[in-house]
């Protein structure tokens, strides 16, 4: 595995993860939670998911950590900023691969609808990589049939991810069959819960830790 430990005994793991989001505006993210919840609250949900997101890829082992956005968000201290670019999310996210492209590094790919995700799940993944004789691709499938993080130890292997339907219940088993197809060794990671209705808000938020702010802003609602 490569990795090393800094001065502070910190272990830091080779490799990159990309959190790619959506500016949280009202009208523009989480539509699917309206109603019951109203377009504001809906952007406060997804503003709170961003939050504990990238507090915990901040809180991982990766070397880079890099924010893909669409539209306009602060990233913290010490972390690179990209803008999203394409049209639809599949090629988005080949470009998000492609743009942040470091030779022989790994890079693992995320969302923001994942608040409950752990250090652990991400540095596992980039771990995995890392292995000599280990897999070529880390793969967490959603439960609703998507994929809550993508692991690619060439980041090229992205590209067959422009030609598959994303938002649908079988994303997740098109993309392992084209990394399969590709050749790629995949390893799968723990399925996880994305936010896209009321139901998996408050089952997410129960997963969250007691001081997440995503947590905290579903039961803020619900009260």
């Amino acid at each position: 595995m490569k990795s090393e430990t800094t001065s502070t005994g910190q272990t830091v793991v080779t490799g990159q993860i990309l959190v790619l989001a959506k500016e949280p505006v009202a009208g523009r993210v989480k539509t699917r939670l309206c109603p019951p919840y109203t377009p504001d609250q809906a952007a406060r949900f997804a503003a709170a998911a961003l939050a504990d997101t990238l507090d915990t890829v901040s809180a991982s082992a990766a070397q880079v950590r890099t924010l893909v956005v669409d539209g306009h968000y602060p990233a913290p201290p010490g972390w690179a900023v990209t803008a999203q670019r394409g049209g639809p999310l599949g090629e988005r996210i080949a470009n998000a691969f492609a743009d942040r492209a470091r030779p022989g590094q790994p890079t693992v790919l995320i969302g923001m609808d994942t608040p409950q995700v752990t250090a652990r799940h991400l540095d596992a993944a980039l771990t995995l990589l890392n292995t000599w004789g280990g897999p070529d691709a880390t793969l967490g499938l959603a439960a609703d049939g998507g994929w809550w993080a993508l692991g690619l130890r060439e980041p090229a292997a992205a590209e067959g991810l422009r030609d598959i339907p994303t938002s649908t219940s079988d994303t997740g088993d098109l993309t392992l069959t084209m990394l399969r197809r590709s050749g790629l060794r995949v390893a799968m990671l723990p399925v996880l819960r994305d936010v896209d209705t009321a139901a998996d808000a408050v089952e997410a938020a129960a997963l969250c830790a007691a001081d997440s702010r995503f947590a905290q802003a579903v039961a803020a609602v619900r009260a």
